[in-house]
């Protein structure tokens, strides 16, 4: 169950990154550490992603495009209906340096 959760500064940076994200954006854990001025936290961006409430988490992908284990059904569903192309478990185009839409 996903809950709000005092958010430490780097998790308000965390949670304004990913909610800047629009529709069909899809991005890595590691370009929102890096633009939430953290590069290396990727982890630590799962962690935010997990513990908060009402974000679009379903935008953030491993570097080489993976869905998140154990919510890949979840996860695909919400992209395909941002008409993000998603095939065996991965985005069909992984992240790229930074933000990038499928269109």
């Amino acid at each position: 169950m996903r809950r709000s959760v005092p958010q430490s500064s780097f998790g308000d940076r965390v949670v304004a990154v990913v909610r800047a994200l629009g529709p069909g954006e899809v991005v890595s854990y590691g370009d929102v550490a890096a633009e939430a001025g953290s590069p290396g936290a990727a982890r630590a961006v799962g962690h935010v992603l997990r513990e908060a409430d009402g974000l679009p988490w379903w935008r953030v992908v491993t570097a080489t495009g993976r869905l998140a284990p154990g919510l890949e059904v979840e996860q695909a569903a919400h992209l395909r209906a941002e008409g993000v192309a998603v095939a065996d478990g991965h985005v069909s185009r992984g992240p790229r340096d930074r933000r990038h839409s499928n269109e």
